[in-house]
């Protein structure tokens, strides 16, 4: 799979943290670490179990501690996505972006997009960067909305 596009989204600045939210590591999660090291940053995982698909249970982050949030084939899956990106928001600082990544054809890209908005992402756009997977990615912005 080639990244290079995909990674060119991420502008990582020396004691930046990512989170990604998935199901297990792969590729992505090598590349998005290998970038982050390259700046003296961080990548955070949250890891759900795939073999126990009990997905009541929220990830754990700290207020305003992420510039990125990678949400990467768990939302589809959660029981609860509304949960996820009211902790995505939380856990984001001001300005900072959310990527949804699924598998290509599970999303319902419109719908996701007037969800992002509800919770206050400004900016939804459906981006085609990876093969095999669709991408939204939307910005929290300062003082709008939730303003936190």
């Amino acid at each position: 799979m080639n990244l290079d596009k995909f990674l060119q989204l991420f502008t990582p600045l020396p004691g930046n943290h990512y989170l990604q939210v998935t199901t297990c590591e792969d590729e992505i999660t090598t590349a998005l670490k290998d970038m982050m090291d390259r700046v003296s940053g961080k990548l955070n995982l949250a890891l759900y179990n795939e073999d126990n698909l009990n997905f009541s249970q929220a990830f754990r982050a700290l207020p305003r501690d992420h510039d990125m949030v990678i949400l990467k084939d768990i939302f589809h899956k959660h029981e609860n996505p509304k949960m996820i990106l009211k902790l995505a928001y939380l856990t984001l600082a001001n300005t900072a972006n959310v990527i949804i990544m699924e598998k290509k054809g599970i999303m319902d890209i419109e719908a996701i997009k007037a969800l992002l908005e509800e919770f206050e992402f400004r900016a939804p756009n459906e981006i085609d960067l990876v093969d095999g997977y669709d991408l939204v990615i939307a910005k929290k912005m300062h003082m709008w909305g939730n303003g936190l």
